[in-house]
């Protein structure tokens, strides 16, 4: 066994450069809110939980393509949430590790996945291909109109989907830019 350290403020001078303090250049508490940065976390946790909402209430015509899109926007929305958090409540500066490089390398990925979402969005949208379904006059029944399908894939979207559909394409574009904007600015900062 080891003799406890004669001088104790040696034992805890040594203890305390055992463990590098962590690297952060946004301030913590609610001062993150007024930089750039904090902003833009604050958009992309509103614009991706618009995302998520609106695929999830299309009903998701299209599972193969739209069940990355809402895995993509569930994560990456947990994700922003649990990291402005951090900030708000100053708990990052209790964990030891390299913020401004974690800041990056998360929205770097955040970036890549939401782009592929977006691209899948846009294609699901875009596969409509002409296809309306209209109601037929005096009736109760409705009929299907197909004008011209393009593509490998192609789905029968109602004029509700479809809209829908349009707006979290044109939101996703938006987070994308997003976390996009975010990863620069990060990469500012860790390259200071």
């Amino acid at each position: 066994m080891s003799e406890p350290a004669a001088n104790p403020a040696a034992a805890a001078a040594a203890a305390a450069t055992s463990f590098p303090a962590p690297t952060i250049s946004l301030p913590l508490g609610l001062e993150v809110l007024r930089t750039y940065s904090g902003a833009l976390v604050c958009l992309e946790i509103l614009f991706g939980g618009l995302v998520w909402i609106l695929v999830a209430s299309s009903n998701v015509p299209v599972p193969l393509l739209q069940g990355w899109v809402m895995f993509v926007s569930l994560t990456t929305f947990f994700l922003s949430t649990t990291y402005l958090t951090l900030l708000i409540t100053g708990l990052a500066d209790r964990i030891n590790t390299d913020w401004n490089f974690l800041d990056v390398f998360y929205h770097f990925i955040a970036v890549l996945f939401y782009f592929a979402a977006f691209v899948l969005e846009a294609a699901t949208t875009a596969a409509n291909g002409g296809a309306h379904i209209s109601p037929l006059p005096n009736s109760t029944d409705s009929v299907l109109c197909i004008t011209y399908p393009r593509g490998n894939v192609f789905t029968v979207l109602s004029y509700r989907q479809y809209s829908i559909n349009l707006a979290a394409t044109i939101f996703a574009f938006v987070v994308t830019l997003c976390y996009g904007c975010s990863m620069v600015m990060g990469f500012k900062r860790w390259r200071k």
